[in-house]
């Protein structure tokens, strides 16, 4: 693409520019490729300018960027913009040939819940014979199925990525797509270059307020999703909902706890292999069946079968997509032991203070015997506040806590353990707590005491595949763990 006609797409002057062919782009320097556009970004602790001379030596053949620094120069074409990320993904997106705009695209938003509504839409979506692929915290999925993840912790990878995986889609021969779209992701204009056809709208609780500050200013970044959207699926039992109607041009509301909506949930039966529930709809009354533990997840159901139902999904199609879905990894996601001997392990993504009280009171609910949780909290400047109530709500639901690490990071290990065990001091009536610092033998230790009956719960993880250990970044697999730990429990 010729650079005259990117400085067009990202909103910059073209006069003047000379005749060049920019084949990519990039925000960091290391990646830049021969005949690469390089955006020099300036974050809180970098400014990219710094490494303009860097990219040029690397093939850059020009930068963006929001004004060079007082008395810089730069020996390629510059081209000043309003907003350097914004940049990035109109960019990205013009080089990708606006691969979203020949898709149907569904963005899903919210502090919980995102994560299985997405897997849930997609899954009914290709129930529907609609081809679809899969953007989420657990990788990206091909219209084919293949899973492929990440290579950093990123809920929604940086622009550049996205639109390169939404390319590779429709060569695939994808119709459709299920984004997950975190807050930094459309705060950080990760998603900004998208054609949304749908937004769901999943629920808002305080969170990753060490990074929007407060939780206006958290729920403000997701509902850009919903504003530039045709069509909103809203939750109706969450209370920001109220803030959030007429900001699409349409929208349908859902809900799982009685209040009036277009999609409501009645007669929920929790049973061992799964939910019951019949759904009052556009439809008509529909009863629906779905293979997973957690009442919660009636709503995440409601949430899906509408956004599908606006793409077209039928009745028999929504409701044979529920009864056929084999849930998320590391959501909810039940490891099989041996029946009769061993305790039944769940591996759940839970790793804050409102989602590990959902989960625990969850599998309570149908735990026969006693409730065992593995539980950690990040290191770093990731919301330390959370880590004492983290403790708490571990050592108040369950019958054995056992605090463990997860993604410490730089922070010594011992100081966030002692943190959350003041917070398991705290909870008004308490299991036994105990911290062992090593997650495989956190792991193996709940599994090999736990008696057949009870329940062991593997929160905070998940999907991850890496373990942030000190300066280390290890490869890391929970349910391998969790499979390892039962196969030694007999050995």
């Amino acid at each position: 693409m010729q650079l005259r006609d990117l400085s067009d797409a990202v909103g910059a002057p073209s006069a003047g520019l000379p005749d060049l062919e920019v084949t990519a782009v990039t925000h960091n320097a290391g990646w830049v490729s021969p005949g690469a556009l390089y955006v020099a970004i300036r974050g809180a602790r970098a400014d990219g300018h710094a490494f303009v001379d860097a990219a040029v030596a690397a093939g850059a053949v020009a930068v963006i960027g929001e004004g060079l620094p007082d008395g810089a120069t730069c020996p390629v074409p510059y081209l000043t913009v309003a907003s350097a990320r914004g940049a990035l993904a109109d960019a990205a997106a013009a080089l990708a040939g606006h691969p979203s705009r020949r898709l149907r695209v569904v963005g899903v938003t919210g502090t919980d819940g995102k994560t299985t509504t997405s897997w849930l839409t997609r899954h009914l979506l290709r129930a529907a014979r609609l081809p679809t692929g899969l953007l989420s915290t657990v990788g990206y999925e091909l219209a084919d199925g293949e899973l492929h993840h990440f290579p950093a912790h990123f809920t929604t990878p940086e622009a550049p990525e996205v639109q390169r995986v939404l390319g590779e889609l429709v060569s695939t021969g994808a119709r459709a797509v299920v984004l997950e779209a975190s807050s930094h992701a459309l705060a950080m204009d990760r998603v900004r270059a998208v054609a949304w056809d749908v937004a769901v709208w999943t629920n808002l609780t305080s969170e990753h307020l060490d990074f929007h500050g407060t939780v206006e200013n958290y729920f403000a970044e997701k509902a850009k999703l919903v504003e530039r959207s045709p069509f909103a699926v809203l939750n109706a039992d969450d209370p920001w909902t109220e803030q959030l109607h007429g900001r699409a041009p349409e929208e349908t509301l859902y809900s799982a706890e009685g209040a009036e909506a277009a999609w409501t949930a009645h007669d929920i039966r929790e049973l061992p292999d799964g939910l019951s529930f019949a759904v009052e709809s556009p439809l008509g009354r529909l009863e629906a069946m779905l293979p997973m533990i957690g009442r919660f997840n009636v709503a995440n159901a409601l949430a899906a079968m509408a956004a599908a139902h606006r793409l077209g999904a039928t009745a028999e199609q929504l409701i044979e997509g529920l009864r056929t879905f084999s849930g998320v990894p590391g959501r909810m996601e039940l490891v099989p032991g041996i029946p009769g001997q061993d305790p039944r392990v769940i591996v759940d993504f839970a790793h804050t203070p409102p989602s590990l009280e959902k989960a625990l009171s969850t599998v309570r609910a149908t735990t026969e015997g006693e409730l065992w949780v593995v539980i950690g909290s990040a290191g770093g400047p990731r919301d330390p506040s959370k880590r004492a109530p983290l403790g708490e709500v571990a050592a108040r639901l369950a019958d054995h806590a056992i605090f463990t690490e997860e993604d410490h990071r730089d922070t010594p290990l011992a100081e966030i353990l002692a943190e959350m065990e003041r917070g398991a001091a705290l909870a008004p009536s308490a299991g036994t707590t105990r911290s062992i610092g090593n997650r495989t033998e956190a792991i193996r230790h709940a599994v090999e005491h736990a008696r057949p009956g009870d329940t062991v719960v593997l929160a905070g993880k998940g999907p991850e595949d890496t373990l942030e250990r000190d300066t280390e970044t290890i490869a890391w697999d929970e349910v391998a763990e969790a499979r390892s730990a039962l196969a030694r429990r007999h050995s």
